[in-house]
């Protein structure tokens, strides 16, 4: 389990609701982050929902949303959750895979069931009763709605009940605690050796200079190496660096720390991190050879947090007494999901 799993194992969502009273079906392939984005929205919208995971068969698995044929649900049988009726008021849909059924249900409803997609559909945005895109995406229109970074499932009432959950687990630590949530390696940046060893160091300074303790989460992507680096620059009684065993203390850490350090790899954990109304500092990494295109749009995104005062830069210290403007994007999202029902 990894910083971006932290909400990465669907809740379960209760027995089938009849169509008619509100249901939701959450339509998503496997991946952590489209489940985390649409579960998040479906909770916030406050439907019973069920989350379908799809997975398509060939050739609907490799063809663009644009190009697939009104009606075709493309689902690969005995792999795939079924979609049949009776069809749900509302369909929360997350990524490129599910557009196509997404749509293919809402055609079966005779259009009655409404389509909310989630992330750029690169297709006519009219199918759609409503899209959500991130700001970075350079997305408009009639039904586009658009965010300050993605959404997810952090939420007040989940952070006040992690806050009590885990309240004296990290007592032996000196205060402030500060969070320090660790990515790593994608298509637009790297994390290499060297650039483990600085970013701990860095760490370490600021942690022994404030006399705060540590609560650290590194990602699959941070890789064996760099989290071993971490691991020993990082280490001692004042540090709860999380072995990935038992219960996924992500939520604890957001809702305990005094102060939130991020790398700036993954749009879910900085967004889910200026979500929780504490100090939050973004760590750079450095751009991956050749992704400039791709670093240019998480970097459009890490602006946008900055003019919103929900995080800033990491510049090697922290400044405890700042009192951001947390974002809940989430939630203006849901409410404008409800719009659509009146």
């Amino acid at each position: 389990m990894t910083a971006d799993d932290m909400t990465a194992t669907p809740q379960p969502s209760g027995p089938e609701i009849p169509a008619g009273d509100g249901m939701c079906w959450v339509i998503t392939d496997d991946r952590v982050g489209s489940i985390n984005q649409a579960m998040g929205l479906a909770e916030a919208v406050g439907f019973p929902f069920e989350h379908k995971i799809i997975v398509l068969r060939q050739p609907w698995r490799s063809l663009p949303p644009a190009f697939w044929p009104p009606g075709v649900f493309g689902l690969k049988a005995g792999e795939s959750a079924a979609l049949t009726p009776p069809w749900p008021d509302l369909v929360i849909s997350c990524g490129r895979k599910a557009i196509g059924p997404a749509l293919a249900v809402k055609r079966a409803s005779g259009g009655k069931t409404k389509v909310v997609h989630i992330q750029h559909p690169h297709m006519p945005l009219n199918r759609f009763d409503l899209v959500a895109v991130p700001g970075h995406d350079n997305l408009t229109g009639p039904n586009v709605i658009v965010t300050t970074g993605a959404i997810h499932r952090v939420s007040k009432a989940k952070l006040a009940a992690a806050k009590a959950g885990f309240a004296g687990r990290f007592d032996h630590l000196p205060r402030p605690l500060i969070a320090v949530l660790i990515g790593g390696s994608n298509k637009a940046f790297t994390m290499t050796h060297a650039i483990a060893e600085r970013m701990a160091a860095d760490i370490s300074t600021l942690a022994d200079r404030l006399g705060a303790g540590l609560l650290i989460t590194a990602s699959r992507r941070t890789g064996a190496e760099n989290e071993a680096v971490l691991r020993r620059a990082l280490s001692g009684p004042k540090v709860y660096f999380w072995d990935g065993t038992g219960e996924n203390p992500y939520f604890g850490f957001l809702a305990q720390a005094d102060a939130i350090l991020v790398t700036g790899d993954s749009v879910n954990m900085v967004s889910e991190a200026a979500s929780s109304g504490k100090p939050v500092f973004i760590i750079p990494l450095e751009t991956a050879p050749g992704a400039q295109r791709a670093a240019d749009k998480f970097n459009r995104f890490r602006k946008q947090v900055i003019e919103a005062r929900a995080a800033r830069i990491f510049d090697g210290s922290v400044d405890l007494d700042d009192r951001p403007v947390p974002l809940d994007e989430t939630a203006r999202v849901a409410a404008a999901v409800k719009t659509l029902f009146g």
